[in-house]
Formats: C-alpha cells, sequence, structure tokens
C-alpha cells in the first residue's frame, strides 16, 4: 500500500509542477532576479531522460511536497508567504539543481539565498556571506566539480555531500538494521520547508544530539522489526527523514502535514519505547495525508465539536479522523511492547496499552456515527473497529488499568470543565436550591450544549505526565515513590497536590486541592484533582458531579455570593450536586 501511495504522490507533485509553472509563465514579475521557471522544468526533463532514478528522489522527497503546496497557494491567491514570493517560486530552481547534480549532468543556473543559506534539497546547504536576507546565489557542475557561489564567495561542495566541509553543511542519513530489515532516513534541520505551516530556517544541531538521536533510532528500531515486523516494512518504505527538536523529559512533541509525505517532525524522546509510538503514530498520519490525496473519507465539516483524548481542544471531523487512526497506531505499539517487555518497561506499556486502547475506542465509537463520514469513510472507520474491538477484551493488570481509566477521567473532565458552558438558566436555579438549602428543584438538561473552542481557563497536563514519570522509574512501587520525590518538582506545572495523587497519597492530595481551591476557585486542574483524589477515597457523589459535570459545579459555585462560600466548601457543592441531581436521573 505505501509504496502504491507513493506513486499517486510522485504523479500529484508532477503536476502541482508543472501548473505551478505554467502559472507563472503568465506573471513573469513573479521569477524575480531569478530565470524563468521553465528554464528548471527544461532542466529536470534532462534529468529524467539521463537518470530518472535521480529525479524520483527529488521528487520523493517530502518537503518537494510541502513546498509545492506552499508555493501554488500563495500564486493562486497572491498572497504574500514568509519571504518574497520570487524566493518561494525560484525553489523549482534548488530542486533541479539537486536533482541535476544527483545525476551528474553538467549545468549551471541560479537560485535563491536565504539569509546566506542556499539549500539544494536532499544534499544539504551552502553558506555564504550575504547583505541582503533574500538574494541569488549560482550553481554551477563542470567535470565533476560543484560549486555555489554568490557575493560572499565560493562554496565547493565535498564528494562526500552528507558529510560537512567549509561553507557546507550536509543531510546527514541515520541507517538502522534489525531482524534483517532495515530503516534509513534523513535527519533533516536543514531545509526551510520542513515545518508545518510556513519556511523555517535551518537550525543545525549538535554532533552529541545527532548521535543521541542515533542511538535513539537504533533501539526504537529494534522494537518495532522485533515485534511489529509487518509495520516495520511499511515503515522502511514509507519514511524518508525526521525533523529533529530538542529533547522534552516529559511528553513528546510530533506533527506531520499530509503534504510532506514520508516526513514527521519529533522533538527527542526520552527513550526507544516512545520514540518507537512516536514514528507508529506518525506514519499512520502520513499513510493517511496520503490517501486522502486519493478519496474523501468525510464531508467537509470545519465545525470544532468532538473531543478528543490527545488534545485540550473541540477538533473538528477531519482531525478526528486523523487522531484515531495514528491513536491506532500508537496502541499497536505499546500492546506489542507490552505482550514482550519485562519490568519497568512493561508495567508502562500495559499502562499505555489499556489508556490508548480505550480512548481510541471512544473516539471511534462517535466517528462512526457521524453523518459526515463518506461510504469510503464508513469502511476505513470499520477496519479499525475490526482491529481495534479485540483488544478491548486482552487482560492488563487491574492496578494499571485502574489508572488508565483516571488518567482519562482526568483528561475528559478538564475538557468539560473548559469547553462546555452550562444553560444559564440552570446554573441560576441550582445556585439558588442550593442556597435556599433544599433538594434542587430546577430541571436537569437532558443533553450537553455543543462545545466552544475558546477555553475557560487553561490546562495541566502535569498529573498524567508524574503518572507516567512514576511509571518509567521502577516497577517496584516502593522504588518509584522514591523516584518520583526527586523529580516531580521539575514536571511543568506540577503541584504538591498533584504529587500526592500521583504517589497515592489521596487524602493528602483532596486537602491539598482544597487549599488550591481556596486561593484560586477557577483552577480547572484544582476542580478535576479534586474529583479524582475524592474518586480514590470513595467519595462517590462529589467524585461524580465532579468528574462528569464539573463545569456545572464550577459554574454554580461562581453563581454563590462570596459570604455563602464561607459556610460552605466546593466539595459540599459537588456532593449535593452529585447525590440529588443523579438521583433524579441527570448524572
Amino acid at each position: 500500500m505505501v509504496r502504491r501511495l507513493r506513486r499517486a504522490e510522485r504523479s500529484r507533485r508532477l503536476l502541482l509542477l508543472r501548473a505551478l509553472v505554467e502559472e507563472t509563465m503568465k506573471s513573469p514579475e513573479l521569477a524575480g532576479p531569478l530565470p524563468p521557471p521553465d528554464d528548471a522544468w527544461e532542466l529536470l526533463a534532462r534529468v529524467q531522460e539521463n537518470a530518472p532514478a535521480a529525479l524520483d528522489v527529488v521528487l520523493a522527497h517530502p518537503y518537494t511536497g510541502t513546498w509545492a503546496g506552499y508555493t501554488t497557494r500563495l500564486v493562486r491567491n497572491r498572497i504574500t508567504g514568509a519571504c518574497p514570493t520570487w524566493m518561494h517560486v525560484g525553489h523549482l530552481h534548488a530542486l533541479a539543481a539537486a536533482a541535476a547534480i544527483r545525476a551528474g549532468l553538467d549545468f549551471q543556473t541560479r537560485i535563491p539565498l536565504w539569509n546566506g543559506g542556499a539549500i539544494l534539497p536532499t544534499l544539504g546547504l551552502a553558506r555564504l556571506a550575504a547583505d541582503s536576507p533574500w538574494s541569488v546565489a549560482r550553481v554551477c557542475r563542470e567535470h565533476g566539480r560543484v560549486e555555489v557561489s554568490g557575493e560572499g564567495g565560493t562554496v565547493r561542495l565535498p564528494t562526500a555531500v552528507a558529510a560537512d566541509a567549509p561553507g557546507w553543511w550536509g543531510i546527514p542519513r541515520l541507517t538502522v538494521r534489525a531482524g534483517g530489515r532495515e530503516l534509513s532516513v534523513h535527519l533533516d534541520d536543514l531545509d526551510p520547508y520542513r515545518g508545518l505551516y510556513e519556511p523555517v530556517p535551518p537550525q543545525r544541531i549538535e554532533d552529541t544530539e545527532r548521535s543521541a538521536w542515533r542511538a535513539l533510532l537504533d533501539e526504537a528500531w529494534r522494537l518495532i522489526a522485533a515485534h511489529l515486523p509487518d509495520t516495520a516494512d511499511a515503515l522502511s518504505a514509507g519514511l524518508d527523514a525526521i525533523v529533529p527538536g530538542p529533547l522534552d523529559p516529559f511528553r513528546i512533541s510530533s506533527s506531520s502535514t499530509g503534504e510532506a509525505f514520508g516526513s514527521a517532525i519529533i522533538s527527542r524522546p526520552p527513550d526507544a519505547a516512545g520514540l518507537a509510538a512516536t514514528l507508529l503514530h506518525e506514519f499512520h498520519h502520513i499513510r493517511l495525508g496520503g490517501l486522502l490525496h486519493l478519496t474523501r473519507l468525510h464531508d467537509a465539516d470545519p465545525r470544532e465539536r468532538f473531543y478528543t483524548p490527545w488534545r485540550d481542544d473541540p477538533r473538528p471531523i477531519a482531525g478526528v479522523m486523523q487522531g484515531a487512526y495514528a491513536f491506532f497506531g500508537v496502541t499497536a505499539c505499546w500492546r506489542a511492547i507490552a505482550r514482550a517487555g519485562t519490568g519497568a518497561g512493561q508495567r508502562r506499556a500495559s499502562f499505555e496499552f489499556a489508556h490508548w486502547r480505550e480512548q481510541t475506542w471512544r473516539v471511534l465509537r462517535v466517528l462512526r456515527a457521524a453523518a459526515a463520514l463518506t461510504p469510503a469513510g464508513r469502511r476505513f472507520t470499520d477496519g479499525i473497529a475490526e482491529r481495534l474491538g479485540p483488544w478491548r477484551d486482552e487482560p492488563v493488570p487491574a492496578d494499571l488499568g485502574a489508572l488508565a481509566r483516571a488518567v482519562g477521567a482526568d483528561h475528559y473532565a478538564g475538557w468539560r470543565l473548559r469547553h462546555l458552558r452550562p444553560d444559564p438558566r440552570t446554573v441560576t436555579g441550582l445556585a439558588e436550591d442550593w442556597l435556599a438549602g433544599g433538594r434542587p428543584a430546577t430541571p436537569w438538561p437532558v443533553t450537553d450544549r455543543p462545545p466552544t473552542p475558546v477555553p475557560d481557563g487553561s490546562w495541566s497536563r502535569a498529573r498524567a505526565d508524574l503518572v507516567r514519570l512514576r511509571l518509567s522509574t521502577s516497577s517496584d512501587a516502593r522504588d518509584a515513590s522514591s523516584a518520583l520525590s526527586r523529580t516531580w518538582s521539575s514536571v511543568p506545572d506540577a503541584t504538591a497536590a498533584d504529587f500526592a495523587y500521583a504517589s497515592g497519597r489521596f487524602v493528602d492530595a483532596a486537602r491539598a486541592y482544597r487549599a488550591e481551591l481556596a486561593a484560586n476557585a477557577d483552577r480547572p486542574a484544582s476542580w478535576v484533582g479534586l474529583g479524582l483524589a475524592l474518586s480514590e477515597l470513595g467519595t462517590i457523589p462529589a467524585a461524580r458531579a465532579l468528574l462528569r459535570y464539573p463545569e456545572v459545579v464550577r459554574a454554580v459555585y461562581r453563581r454563590i455570593p462570596d459570604r455563602a462560600r464561607t459556610a460552605s466548601t466546593p466539595e459540599d457543592l459537588a456532593s449535593w450536586i452529585g447525590r440529588f441531581t443523579y438521583s433524579a436521573g441527570g448524572l
């Protein structure tokens, strides 16, 4: 399937390139000080005639797709991007030059020079002195020698272009092998079109960082090749480049775009298992992006109305489709590692498997019921469900299953608290009923109101980070708690209450969350944290209200006059709402 998607992507990019050439030929001013785009097209035709494999490399380059889509939008909509339009249009000459160098053809042309950097896609970046941020460099290949020159001097490319040389940064390739399988990717920190939305300048990483990536990728590939061999074969055929980001010790940031087929932007993970899961996550995005260039899986519907456990904001159906498929891949990865591992690694993998199988199923169930799905979309989501459904019956340790459910409840309650707005009439009525001291007489709404993308307060993922940190340190509970006590304060936004909760000290956690709410009764993470701690302590009515309808509890509490708050606590109110409203059928 991946090779078929690649062939389709090649055809799509050729069509985009030709359409862009024809569009810009109608407006010669778009070429700026560079040769007309048709010159680049003719050079690409020479490459196709003499060394078609060289052209295939450049066409398959992920950022050829990013550039083609981005520049086409600029030209057709007559808008300005990160650089003058001629710089973007002129990147076609850089692509043609790179292809010709790979083909061993003699040629000369001019290419854009951005802040002194002249990119030759798939090869590297020549660095020249430049007085202007947007200027031009000359590229010449003659008798086997390639030079890039400008007003600030000349750079000669080394024979091994992946290596660095004076004035030249190469794009290194990382190749790892395991179980008779090979993965070879560029670690690209240079190409201006490697970002998601706008061109970005080069961000050269240090040799030590590159070595860390190599070691992580080697170990991650061993995991994938050993435990997911079919996926390894597809990944080897479909992943071309990783854009490296800095280390984040507590969570992994990653992204990709359908236009950059074969590329993933990934912050350096703290361990190989995390990298393996992230590679599968982004590879599923890549495959789905390629598929969406061939068929529609859903009708256009930009409304941000769906809950997803991997995002803190409501999502449109397009994002839900992407996320469901990507986290199906994540679930498959953790399942395989859990089935094969031992010790702390197995416990963490079992937790992640338990968490993501339920959260992905939760979203998939809603997605499959969406009226916007096309017949192809229904077949696609049914196929995911057919694989994922039976995994829900596979056993995991009881404590890890409970922990996974708590982490899921944590995020969902925080999402509700920030993005759902209760009916003002319900809120007012419940506040009046509470102050009157009786049972609630106000009818409870049967359905939720649509979510709003504007959050009511900020959210903290510190509790989930602390839970994962504890699971990653040791399979022995005492050792894990001791390790967590030394590191919890370095987790962004973590509070002493979060540490107590993650350590299993629920009485201390509840007390600390009460203190947080006394200091700031609007903080979403404190409301939800109190609900989680009370749930563990068996305080069911209050926990039920705080975890199922926290937005109602907070909204009613806001309506209670300050003088009345001194005689009651958020917990009292939550218990009242949870006890009486639940018995009436609302919760």
